[in-house]
This record gives C-alpha cells, structure tokens and sequence, in this order.
C-alpha cells in the first residue's frame, strides 16, 4: 500500500496557511479582541505617578509578547498561527491598556515617561 505523503502536507500547509490569513485578518479589524477585554474606567482613579508605574509595566509586557510573536513567526506558516493563537489576545490587549493609560495620563496632564534627571551637569 502506498501512501502519497505529498498530498497529506500539501494539505496540511494549505490548512496552516488558510489558518494563519484568517487569523492574522482578524488583527487589523477594529479596535481588536483588546478593546473587548479592558474596562475603559480602569485607570480613572490612578495618580500620575501610578500611571507611570502602569505605563512602564505596560510596555515591557508588550515588548516580551512583541518578541515571543516575532520568534513563532519564524517556524514558518505554522509558527504564524501557533504565535496568533498563543500570544495575539494578549498582545492586543495590552495595547489597548496602553491606550486606556495615555488617555488617562492625558487627563491629568501626565508625562508618562519618567523624567530623567541627572546627578551631573553636561559641561
């Protein structure tokens, strides 16, 4: 009996490519998953300074997920839809927390970058 393993992965990369533009259009719609797992009032009762502590936390959240997506996206199809799955939810929900604090910290006219300050003077 011979069996035609052409056809069996042709299918399955035609499957795990299908997957991975269904999922990768649902990124770009709206306001995304994000928007629908974050309560827009969240943040109305924090101080700037707690807004910058969110802020900080917020980005080195968004950077970890940025990253561990870029390295599933380099397995290849496969990797593009195992990053979409595992990771994408999260990741736009951290967007729009960064966006809920930015209006918040707008509200309050907050910076939220730390403001650096220097022990030395430039000479």
């Amino acid at each position: 009996m011979r069996l035609m393993p052409s056809w069996g992965a042709a299918a399955a990369v035609a499957v795990v490519a299908i997957a991975a533009a269904a999922l990768g259009g649902c990124a770009g719609m709206g306001d995304g998953v994000g928007s629908l797992m974050v309560d827009p009032a969240r943040y109305a009762g924090y101080h700037c300074k707690d807004l910058v502590g969110e802020w900080t936390s917020l980005t080195a959240q968004e950077k970890r997920l940025r990253e561990l997506i870029n390295k599933a996206n380099e397995g290849g199809a496969a990797g593009t839809v195992v990053g979409a799955v595992a990771y994408r939810s999260d990741y736009e929900t951290v967007l729009e927390r960064q966006k809920i604090v930015q209006r918040a910290a707008a509200q309050q006219n907050c910076a939220l970058k730390p403001v650096y300050s220097s022990d030395s003077t430039i000479r």
